[in-house]
């Protein structure tokens, strides 16, 4: 099968998910713990059969990488990352920024990427070597070149937070730019920058399913992505970098300069 074939699987799958996450919605689930603050609802699995399922059928020999576990490894070198419902704390508070995602790598590079917010009936959608897509119009990224121009996003993990540097980084960049921003979905801040709505968007400790299908999308938009010194990024990789590209090396040199201290802010009294 050929890549239109991928793409239109994906996002039969997404929309699928996402009419049921709102159903899902609208019953205020229950919530149970992987962790601290960790959690995963019944939402989370229904949806993640629904597209496992999916793709199991049409592509039988592809390997999955799923985030509650329901994927296989065929050893086949394509392998679809699935994350059902990104933005589960959201989700759980009945916050309407939450989204299905779902990428297919071949060989570790990005084929196909989807990503449906089905609050905003914004579907993302992009194969490499074809463009990107928001409801079937043509997105790039923003044309901002200067650091102090853009409008940034981030995100924290749900454990281990004392020990992730990212605070730090984030505190700098709302004070040194446009501001930055925290939604609580890394695929909607990777589609974000896809369609010029931010400038940059990074985060430490993400998995492949965060960032597969977004990357493929912002990539395909015009933007860049790398780890957070420039070098090449693969999928679960720790430290994870996407921009549109004008204000990457600013990025990665400011990250830089917040780690050695040359931007260290002062708090001031209240």
């Amino acid at each position: 099968m050929n890549s239109p074939d991928f793409l239109s699987v994906a996002g039969e799958a997404a929309r699928e998910a996402g009419a049921v996450l709102l159903q899902y919605l609208a019953k205020n689930v229950d919530v149970e713990y992987k962790g601290a603050f960790n959690i995963v609802t019944a939402a989370d699995r229904a949806v993640e059969k629904i597209v496992v399922d999916k793709i199991r059928t049409h592509f039988p020999s592809h390997s999955i990488v799923a985030e509650e576990g329901s994927g296989i490894d065929n050893g086949s070198e394509y392998v679809w990352h699935i994350d059902p419902l990104d933005g589960t704390t959201n989700f759980a508070h009945s916050n309407p920024t939450f989204c299905c995602s779902i990428g297919l790598e071949k060989n570790n590079q990005g084929v196909v990427g989807v990503v449906f917010d089905p609050n905003r009936d914004e579907f993302f959608a992009a194969e490499a070597g074809s463009g990107a897509y928001l409801n079937n119009k043509r997105i790039k990224v923003s044309p901002v070149d200067k650091l102090e121009n853009g409008l940034f996003a981030t995100g924290f993990p749900p454990t281990n937070r004392l020990d992730n540097p990212n605070v730090h980084y984030f505190h700098h960049f709302s004070v040194l730019t446009h501001g930055c921003r925290r939604t609580g979905s890394a695929a909607i801040d990777i589609c974000s920058v896809a369609a010029g709505r931010l400038e940059g968007f990074w985060e430490i400790g993400l998995r492949s399913w965060d960032v597969s299908g977004g990357s493929v999308i912002l990539q395909e938009a015009g933007g860049r992505v790398t780890d957070m010194e420039g070098g090449n990024y693969d999928s679960g990789d720790r430290y994870f970098l996407s921009s549109n590209g004008h204000v990457h090396d600013e990025m990665i040199e400011f990250f830089k300069r917040i780690r050695s201290g040359d931007v260290e802010l002062s708090i001031p009294a209240l």
